[in-house]
């Protein structure tokens, strides 16, 4: 367990709903026979990984991916307040266009806190948003994140570099939680905002090797190290196995996450 100045510590409440918990192409995958895919039980059916986040007074949601529309219906996502990416790839930023019924019902342009890189790749990919001047296109409001935390509502979100390879990817620390998907390396800087935090998420994809993820036991080690009260793994691969069988595999404190998973922690946060 890492030491930490426990003057640096304070109190929120954070409450956070797993929007999805799969990976790229979601579980079951198209055409896949095999019994993951094949199962009936709902925690093994995963949209793509998102997490719904109420802290400081504002809502907000880490990424959105292709399931985005679906996954706000399903969860009855009535107000958002900013949007905050992860990294660049399609699973986590497809979606992005479906916050047009919160720019209606708020009648203002949706924050959007993402790297200089994230921002230079939305530009590309959703073009129309930034240059066409026609009524219907998602309106947003650009907030660059760099390694500083930066604040929505009255809460202050914690940076937390990794890396997916060699892309950089952020995770974030808000109060007593921390979420960090498609990473398999992480940074000092990441480590030490780690320090005592309540409830940790992190990604597991699969028991195999993988180039820029975590394995379970991988993420098993991590969590080990960091001693949160509680880790969640997210961002789950139909390779992993079925979810009844893998989390009776699991030490306590430590389980698979499933959408539609709604928790609270009221731990210590960075200050």
């Amino acid at each position: 367990m890492y030491e930490m100045n426990r003057a640096y510590l304070w109190f929120m409440q954070v409450e956070f709903t797993f929007l999805g918990t799969g990976t790229s192409q979601g579980v079951p995958i198209i055409g896949c026979t095999c019994e993951v895919c094949q199962s009936e039980n709902e925690y093994d059916q995963r949209l793509r990984s998102s997490l719904l986040v109420k802290a400081g007074g504002a809502t907000v949601v880490i990424d959105t991916g292709p399931d985005f529309r679906q996954q706000c219906l399903r969860a009855g996502v009535q107000d958002l307040d900013a949007v905050v990416f992860t990294h660049e790839h399609k699973d986590h930023v497809a979606g992005l266009d479906d916050i047009r019924p919160f720019n209606f019902r708020s009648r203002k342009d949706m924050p959007i806190f993402a790297t200089s890189r994230v921002q230079d790749a939305l530009h590309r990919e959703f073009k129309y948003i930034f240059e066409a001047d026609y009524p219907g296109v998602p309106r947003v409001r650009l907030n660059q994140i760099k390694e500083d935390a930066f604040a929505i509502g009255d809460a202050k979100w914690w940076p937390l570099p990794v890396m997916h390879h060699r892309l950089p990817v952020m995770g974030f620390r808000i109060g007593g939680l921390a979420y960090i998907t498609d990473a398999n390396q992480l940074t000092e800087l990441a480590l030490k905002r780690l320090e005592g935090v309540d409830v940790l998420v992190l990604n597991a994809l699969r028991r195999e090797p993988h180039l820029s993820h975590f394995t379970l036991e991988e993420a098993l080690e991590w969590a080990s190290k960091i001693c949160a009260r509680q880790t969640y793994f997210t961002h789950i691969s139909h390779q992993l196995g079925l979810h009844e069988s893998v989390n009776a595999e699991l030490p306590s404190g430590v389980a698979l996450a499933y959408d539609g998973l709604v928790e609270s922690t009221h731990g210590e946060g960075l200050d």
